[in-house]
């Protein structure tokens, strides 16, 4: 069976890119809009890697990965930042939290696709 990843960014075209990138490795993608709807997407669904944007409405990035590494379950789940961040202070936070790559966006379909197959195959 495929593995599935969820894309959280309150940006149609990021989700798009992203999802026209990882369809090509074989992945199935699920979309949320924000760290509210990705929290409940990933409940829903079985999920192997996360990749969210940072700055999203009602709950930021940094907070939903908060919420899913304080969850047991899902303490081990690879998670990527995609973002437009590129300061070394919020991506520092990021580490801490968990967070396994941080990739600023403008990103190359292609590269993203290549770490994501590292991290858990295809």
């Amino acid at each position: 069976m495929g593995k599935t990843i969820l894309v959280v960014d309150d940006a149609m075209t990021v989700r798009n890119l992203a999802k026209f990138a990882l369809s090509k490795g074989g992945y199935t993608i699920i979309e949320a809009e924000d760290g509210v709807q990705g929290l409940k997407k990933l409940e829903e669904n079985s999920v192997d890697l996360v990749i969210s944007d940072l700055n999203m409405p009602n709950m930021n990035g940094l907070d939903m990965c908060r919420n899913i590494k304080s969850n047991e379950k899902y303490k081990a789940m690879p998670i990527f930042m995609l973002t437009t961040e590129a300061s070394q202070e919020v991506a520092l936070q990021g580490k801490e939290i968990g967070i396994m790559a941080w990739i600023v966006k403008p990103f190359v379909p292609d590269k993203l696709l290549g770490a994501v197959q590292k991290v858990i195959g295809s």
